[in-house]
């Protein structure tokens, strides 16, 4: 018995140390046991199934996810999306430089979500922790959609490259439409250190607080933007700063939905932001309508306490370019509005209605 007995015990203890075959998703099959098994989890090359969800949402608490591949997103039919969800406490995502590809081309139509094709949406985050380091290629439509982190969430050192869908179609428009880079329904978000080529909003916060977009670089879309603010939604704390924004259609932006009630923003700052832009600069309006604003505001909004700190330089890029352009409602725009820190230049002056209290800067 005394030689027996290590024997017997050497196989035991050699199957405690074997670990799991693999914690790789090298196909969506590989998902469920993956997911249910592993904390340590890594994302090969492979191409996901049109129709389908690459679906991450169950993620153990404090898991960490690599990609080491290029994933490809297969043409889908009738499909919104998402294309690719991930959900889950304190999640370390890390992209490693990788690229999600959604093969927007073969979507585009220059309709975006309004109509046309259905275009799934691509990325749905509701995590909390950090999501990093990832190329993002060619979005049927909206890029990130970000809501319901149960903590915070930080965002950065993510390229979104929709320049592809700048290509023109017969009546000379672009082909890529409604390609929010960050859409952002959330509390306490960081996003800093991304690169956003598109052709609508580089952000867009709906709601939300505790929000702060910085360091980041906009190209050929709609600038940043407040909204739209649709009734019942609030956003308020949201700091922007230290961004570039070029070849953009409009630079600083907060909308407010006609007509829209029992909603709210507060406490905007814009602080050290670079802005280029064609149509407007800084614009502030209540009257918005998806595609066709109505030249009307309503006051069922409310807007407060919006802060141009330290140095904002926007540049108009044409003559006849509204430097600034402020549509409040009658008696929505109250608070703080202190614009000391904002300088405009190269088009026109623009126009201020509804007395806003700004203090600090004067149209030219």
């Amino acid at each position: 018995m005394f030689f027996i007995a290590p024997l017997l015990l050497a196989p035991l203890a050699s199957s405690l140390n074997v670990p799991r075959a693999s914690c790789t998703i090298s196909s969506l099959k590989d998902v469920d046991s993956v997911v249910a098994s592993c904390t340590d989890i890594t994302i090969a090359s492979f191409t996901v199934d049109a129709n389908t969800t690459f679906d991450l949402s169950d993620l153990s608490d404090g898991s960490t996810v690599k990609v080491a591949g290029n994933v490809t997103f297969a043409k889908s039919t009738n499909f919104n999306g998402p294309m690719f969800q991930i959900d889950g406490t304190d999640i370390t995502f890390d992209g490693g430089g990788f690229t999600f590809d959604g093969e927007g081309a073969k979507y585009w139509d220059g309709q975006g979500s309004n109509g046309g094709v259905t275009k799934p949406q691509f990325l749905k985050i509701k995590m909390s922790g950090t999501f990093k380091n990832l190329e993002v290629l060619n979005s049927p439509r909206h890029v990130f959609s970000i809501g319901s982190n149960d903590a915070a969430l930080t965002i950065s050192g993510v390229t979104i490259d929709d320049t592809a869908g700048n290509t023109l179609d017969s009546d000379g428009d672009k082909l890529g439409h409604n390609t929010d880079c960050f859409d952002v329904s959330a509390t306490d978000v960081t996003i800093t250190g991304c690169k956003c080529y598109n052709q609508d909003d580089c952000l867009a916060v709906n709601s939300g607080s505790n929000i702060v977009f910085s360091n980041n670089y906009c190209s050929g879309g709609h600038g940043i933007s407040i909204g739209s603010i649709a009734s019942g939604k609030t956003v308020s704390g949201v700091k922007i700063s230290g961004n570039t924004v070029v070849s953009s259609t409009n630079g600083l932006r907060i909308k407010t939905v006609y007509e829209a009630t029992d909603g709210s923003v507060s406490g905007i700052t814009y602080t050290g932001n670079n802005v280029e832009a064609s149509d407007y600069g800084v614009v502030i309006e209540q009257d918005y309508e998806n595609g066709s604003p109505t030249g009307t505001p309503t006051n069922g909004i409310k807007i407060s306490n919006i802060t141009f700190s330290g140095t904002n330089t926007v540049k108009a890029t044409k003559s006849d370019t509204l430097e600034v352009y402020v549509l409040c409602g009658d008696g929505s725009c109250t608070g703080t509005w202190d614009w000391s820190g904002l300088t405009v230049s190269g088009g026109e002056a623009g126009s201020i209605t509804g007395n806003p209290p700004i203090t600090g800067f004067k149209l030219a």
